[in-house]
């Protein structure tokens, strides 16, 4: 394939309205706008939502839920995705990117209990659940915060 031979999807490229071409265009004199009214001046319109001054819709419908700003988002790695790091290693936010278990730190990283594991690993981590504790310590390993 060459450049020169590429070319759009069939119906993907539409030609533009041609506006104010004569009578016979179908779009001349007053260019598909119609006859007087606010939507046939320059800069006419309304914005998007408004409905003549009835309450719109988006103010009308009961607003729900509540975002803290103040909660803590945490990175979260099951102990059962440690599996993949050899005996001894030392399994900190790094080296977790590296795996690609993680993509973001957010506010820190806490470890859960989920899954099984055989090794004896440090693992450093800003918060862990206790069942994760006790699975890393119960195989000789630490859970550093």
């Amino acid at each position: 394939m060459k450049l020169y031979e590429l070319s759009p999807a069939p119906g993907s490229k539409k030609s533009r309205k041609r506006l104010g071409r004569g009578a016979g265009s179908g779009l001349g004199k007053t260019s598909g706008k119609g006859n007087k009214g606010q939507n046939a001046r320059s800069g006419g319109g309304v914005r998007p939502g408004f409905e003549g001054g009835q309450m719109p819709l988006q103010r009308r419908v009961p607003k729900r839920g509540f975002n803290n700003i103040f909660a803590k988002r945490y990175a979260i790695v099951n102990v059962g995705d440690l599996e993949r790091f050899e005996d001894g290693f030392r399994v900190d936010f790094d080296s977790l990117k590296a795996a690609g278990l993680v993509k973001k730190k957010f506010d820190g990283l806490k470890v859960l209990g989920d899954g099984e594991l055989t090794k004896k690993l440090t693992v450093v981590a800003s918060k862990f659940s206790n069942s994760a504790k006790m699975k890393i310590e119960n195989l000789g390993g630490k859970a550093e915060v």
